[in-house]
């Protein structure tokens, strides 16, 4: 037997390895089944070029659970260590890397527990590690021992077939990583995907009845092993080897708890200039922005990360569950790495252009379905338009505005369609929009009546996209459909007629003003057609998107949170009701006939709630009596 000491330097260094990492310390596990796999592949390679002359044959990673013991027991048939590679791997390697890791991070505030840990992560949850490995190589196993001191001992083992089994002795602060369910949970979590088979216990399995059986013949039942992990994965094939169902069914082994099938997917192949593969998938999302994020999860070489994936990922892409796989990704990601790095940089931008690539692709194939799933779509496109320069720059060959008569645009094909029609005096082309169909539906069919195309904008970000397409296309304005009489909206410079004198104007004005008596609503008095609606309820382009940017975080700095609504009231000069105010000398009747009319817009606009809604119904029931 050999006896030894850690070459370290600092005090008890297991101690601290377990205190500074005691909040990611369920890690050690994947750790250990990440070495576990390494080995394993190593051996395959050197077999593959010739340098290992042994059958590679069909190897598994088997985790098992001695409660009796207090043992938990990672085993691989991998390429195994000599003593001497043990002597050097673990007591050298290993241990300097530990003492440095300690050295950097003892006086750290909190918890620093990242990943990248390797082999001496069994520290924090055992008390004891034996290592009892057998080399490929034609030389006696080894089998080393460690009691969490500096002190270790490494003699020969009685082991014949080739691989390392690390015995962990659990430590009495961590018994529940004995614990059936949990050590499933952590495979579950960190190695479901890895592309080794792993095996947790076993399991039963029903054999076929053989063509002819009696038909009381009862099946046979059958002890298999359990493998836990799926270690082909769809991301890990090519997409030509892949069809729409393979997708589906690696979506749902995802995410079992997810009843609904996704509109689509992207898959991620590359190679250059840095390795990555990943599918993502767009769930149905309608206008909820506020959907759960980190659905994403980040793997190195199969191996889980993390599902914190920002920084790697765009933003707007957050909504989006999946899969990216990278090896250039290390294993001890942190928020200041990844701000830093630049092919992580390289690797959001390229993310970001596959999926405009995809989004172009699709309503190429087939215009129709795409339409059909826009909804459910716009939210990450209008998204990813106001926030990534690279994406908007894309955006016009897939972004789709549709009309409250549910016809579909591109940008081009819109401008095309509405400037002829919809260009004021001042040759800038006003995109007419709603966001609310039914509230605004006065407003809408007053726009249609005069041929204009009204688009409908109505997901929580609207607003900003607004403000992203006046900010960058050049003599196009976007006015809301209610926010001025239509001619206001569009102004063509026509000559309009009015019946009234402006002395009997500002004697109108000073009447409604009077009968009005609210100091949110202005009067604005218009020379419309006879036919218009006598009194419209409009609220500024300006105050109400400021608003709308407010309630989705934009606007803060410009203190709309807690503006007053003000709205306008606009009064068709020419219509018989003006008339009808201005010639009524009973102010108390003028003022009930006012105020009506005012109640009938704010109705229009879905303004009239609460007490006033009743008082109007209960005064028109009693007009009728």
């Amino acid at each position: 037997m050999n006896k030894g000491s850690i070459n370290v330097s600092v005090e008890n260094i297991f101690p601290l390895i377990k205190k500074f990492l005691y909040s990611d310390h369920e890690i050690f596990l994947r750790e250990l089944v990440s070495n576990a796999t390494d080995a394993t592949l190593k051996l395959k390679h050197l077999t593959n070029i010739g340098e290992a002359k042994v059958e590679y044959g069909d190897p598994k990673i088997e985790v098992k659970i001695n409660k009796e013991n207090s043992t938990l027991h990672i085993i691989d048939q991998g390429l195994g260590m000599t003593a001497e590679e043990v002597e050097k791997y673990i007591n050298q390697v290993a241990f300097s890397g530990a003492e440095e890791f300690i050295n950097q991070h003892k006086d750290a505030d909190g918890i620093i527990g990242h990943f990248g840990l390797g082999f001496y992560s069994a520290f924090m949850v055992a008390d004891k590690v034996e290592i009892i490995t057998k080399s490929y190589k034609d030389e006696p196993a080894a089998h080393w021992t460690c009691d969490g001191s500096p002190e270790f001992t490494l003699d020969v083992a009685d082991k014949t077939d080739r691989g390392t089994e690390i015995i962990l002795h659990i430590a009495e602060d961590s018994k529940e990583f004995l614990d059936e369910w949990k050590i499933r949970e952590l495979l579950s979590k960190y190695n479901k995907f890895m592309p080794v088979p792993i095996k947790f216990g076993t399991r039963k399995e029903t054999l076929p009845l053989p063509e002819g059986a009696a038909e009381d013949a009862k099946p046979e039942e059958i002890e298999v092993d359990n493998i836990i992990n799926n270690p082909t994965p769809a991301w890990t094939k090519t997409p030509s080897d892949l069809v729409d169902e393979d997708y589906q069914k690696f979506y749902r082994e995802l995410y079992p708890m997810q009843f609904e099938d996704p509109l689509f997917h992207i898959h991620l192949n590359v190679d250059y200039p840095f390795n990555l593969t990943g599918i993502l998938f767009f769930p149905k999302l309608g206008n909820n922005i506020n959907i759960d994020k980190d659905k994403i999860q980040l793997y190195q070489n199969q191996v889980f990360v993390t599902d914190e994936v920002k920084g790697i990922v765009p933003d707007f892409l957050m909504l989006l569950r999946g899969v990216i796989d990278s090896p250039d990704i290390p294993l001890n990601v942190s928020r200041s790495y990844l701000q830093a790095d630049g092919a992580v940089k390289k690797i959001s931008a390229h993310i970001t252009k596959k999926v405009a690539d995809k989004m172009g692709a699709l309503i190429t194939q087939n215009r129709e379905e795409y339409e059909q799933k826009w909804n459910d779509i716009k939210v990450v496109i209008e998204y990813g338009m106001v926030t990534e320069d690279k994406f908007f720059e894309k955006s016009d060959k897939f972004a789709l505005y549709p009309t409250t008569n549910n016809t579909y645009y591109t940008w081009n094909e819109l401008i095309e369609k509405i400037k002829g029609n919809q260009t004021d005096k001042n040759n800038k082309t006003v995109i007419l929009y709603a966001t609310d169909k039914d509230s605004q539906d006065q407003y809408i069919q007053i726009a249609n009546e005069k041929g204009y195309e009204v688009i409908f904008l109505d997901s929580p970000i609207a607003a900003h996209l607004i403000q992203k397409l006046e900010g960058t296309k050049e003599n196009v304005s976007f006015a809301r459909v209610d926010a001025d009489h239509i001619n206001n909206l569009i102004d063509k410079d026509e000559v309009k007629i009015s019946k009234l004198s402006d002395e009997d104007k500002e004697k109108l004005k000073t009447q409604i003003n009077e009968g009005i008596n609210n100091q949110s609503y202005t009067v604005q008095l218009e020379d419309l057609s006879a036919t218009d609606a006598p009194f419209i309820i409009t609220q500024s382009e300006f105050m109400r998107r400021m608003k709308d940017m407010q309630a989705t975080g934009g606007a803060g700095m410009f203190g709309m949170g807690n503006f007053p609504e003000m709205y306008n009231v606009v009064v068709n000069s020419n219509s018989d009701l003006a008339t009808q105010i201005l010639a009524n000398e009973n102010q108390e009747e003028r003022n009930e006939i006012i105020s009506h009319a005012l109640d009938l817009a704010k109705l229009s606009q879905g303004l009239l709630k609460g007490k006033e809604l009743t008082n109007f119904i209960n005064k028109s029931f009693n007009k009728l009596k």
